[in-house]
């Protein structure tokens, strides 16, 4: 399968795994607002994800798929069952205990989580209540990202790729259904969420089998792969985990702003993680195995194209959808999720981190582009340095812009840090001759961009001319998808007339990978 088949693969089941997520924060912003249940509830959210980011989809993921590339390719496929069928019963050994801990120490742990809480003792309880629902979900997630891992290393993306949207539907059917039952709204997304991590792991295990590739269930073992598992993985958990940890900090510190800051980052987040997750998941997941077996295979000069084409597609994508969030943030907010209990100022609010966000949209995207460059050449080292440096940067910038512009100044802090993540990355791979820019992207990348400014002043004329806060939902929902159509429209005339893009060679790859 052609790496363009591969991501738009990826991209279509998180598509839909995105817009099922809006549709389930439009639930959320109109049973609970942006106040203080939201904020404990997106706390209690946020909680076991962040670990499972860092276990599961970051640390676990970028050191797992090289070793496990490497022994389909040399090894057999015996060997990486084997192999895969160890690094589970650690995985699970290792998850199971710390949720154990965690559901222990939980108050003590959300005086670090969300400092700001203790001020609130109804809101600083109900979080610890919502999180001890919440955090078991870790564990069965990790394993899903360990099965996801060996899907995607066998180029079955279908699967992994779909799973998160049995979370969202998850969530909308306990919002909907089991709100009447439970104490709060909250209560309920909480036990939507336990209930999902079960339904995830059930159906990778399922989907692992029909691949041919079921993991059987054995007692922890420590061999030496497992060992150089492990290895490989703690500098990875902070290297690949640390857009995680900076929304751990972000969060941390929107708790002491004011009451419903933790919401107004949420919510600001959520709409910018629709084409971080289209584009950057989807080329990194698909981008990781792709590179790592061709290395492996001793192919570097076809995995330095495959690294060009990664930076080239997610520029052509996320450079206008960034330039769109920018010009049309507080419009998008108003007609997603002002409603009910969401009114005028927490638009306004959450809009405005939102334009602040997609200036940071790019570079989270190419991060998540470019750290495949390491883990394929199994070098989990170098991100950790890149990752401290950064989150050291992204507090000190907190900090100084905090007092000045409230939530902004974190939203401004986390877009400024994950440039600098980006830059060091790239210009590492640079450096060490793992990434040489070819002409073809030299070529393009100018006219992606100003194809992007071009969609940019039509949006901003549109809007202009045509954008009413206060007009009927109807309207506004009308005049939003007509925008959004004529930018796109916009953008793909612009990007074939300039050269940013040709339609033919996509199809030409299309085929290609279908022919493969």
């Amino acid at each position: 399968m052609s790496l363009v088949r591969s991501i738009a693969t990826v991209s279509g089941f998180t598509l839909l795994s995105r817009l099922l997520g809006f549709c389930r924060d439009i639930l959320i912003a109109g049973m609970l607002g942006a106040g203080g249940m939201a904020d404990a509830f997106f706390v209690a959210f946020k909680f076991p994800n962040l670990f499972r980011r860092l276990f599961g989809e970051g640390a676990f993921s970028a050191a797992f798929i090289p070793l496990l590339a490497g022994d389909i390719e040399k090894r057999g496929m015996d060997a990486a069952r084997e192999f895969a069928a160890r690094a589970m019963s650690m995985l699970v050994l290792i998850t199971g205990f710390l949720v154990a801990i965690i559901e222990i120490l939980m108050p003590w742990a959300m005086y670090v989580f969300a400092p700001g809480f203790a001020e609130n003792p109804e809101k600083f309880n109900l979080a610890i209540e919502l999180s001890r629902i919440t955090f078991p979900y870790l564990a069965f997630i990790s394993a899903v990202a360990l099965m996801s891992g060996v899907l995607n290393t066998l180029h079955r993306y279908a699967a992994a790729a779909g799973a998160p949207i049995i979370l969202n539907i998850c969530l909308i059917a306990a919002l909907l259904g089991l709100t009447p039952m439970t104490e709060t709204p909250a209560h309920a997304l909480a036990w939507g969420v336990a209930a999902a991590g079960v339904a995830q792991f059930v159906c990778l295990v399922i989907a692992c089998k029909r691949a041919g590739f079921a993991i059987k269930w054995q007692l922890p073992k420590v061999d030496d792969r497992v060992k150089l598992l492990g290895k490989r993985m703690i500098p990875g958990m902070i290297g690949a985990g640390v857009y995680q940890l900076n929304l751990l900090i972000d969060t941390m510190l929107a708790s002491l702003v004011s009451d419903g800051a933790v919401s107004w980052l949420y919510y600001a987040d959520r709409v910018q993680q629709l084409p971080l997750g289209v584009i950057g998941i989807a080329i990194g997941t698909a981008l990781l195995p792709t590179l790592s077996r061709q290395l492996q295979g001793d192919d570097p000069k076809t995995a330095m194209y495959s690294q060009n084409r990664g930076i080239e597609i997610a520029l052509l994508l996320t450079l206008p959808a960034a330039v769109a969030l920018g010009v049309m943030g507080l419009p998008v907010i108003n007609v997603l999720f002002e409603r009910g209990a969401f009114g005028a100022e927490e638009t306004r609010m959450t809009g405005l981190a939102l334009i602040v966000f997609a200036f940071g949209l790019p570079a989270s995207v190419l991060v998540k582009v470019l750290a495949p460059g390491f883990f394929a050449r199994e070098d989990t080292k170098t991100p950790i340095r890149i990752g401290i440096s950064c989150m050291i940067l992204n507090i000190a910038l907190i900090v100084a812009l905090m007092p000045l512009f409230g939530h902004l100044g974190i939203a401004a802090a986390t877009s400024v840090s994950v440039w600098v993540n980006a830059g060091s990355l790239c210009f590492l791979l640079h450096r060490r001759g793992d990434l040489v820019f070819d002409d073809r992207l030299v070529k393009r990348l100018p006219r992606i961009l100003l194809a992007s400014v071009l969609m940019g002043a039509a949006l901003w004329v549109a809007t202009d001319i045509f954008w009413q806060n206060d007009a009927l939902s109807v309207t506004r929902i009308t005049i939003m998808t007509f925008c959004v159509i004529g930018g796109l429209a916009v953008y793909g005339i612009a990007a074939q007339l300039l050269g940013a893009t040709s339609l033919s060679e996509l199809k030409a790859t299309f085929k290609r990978g279908k022919a493969a």
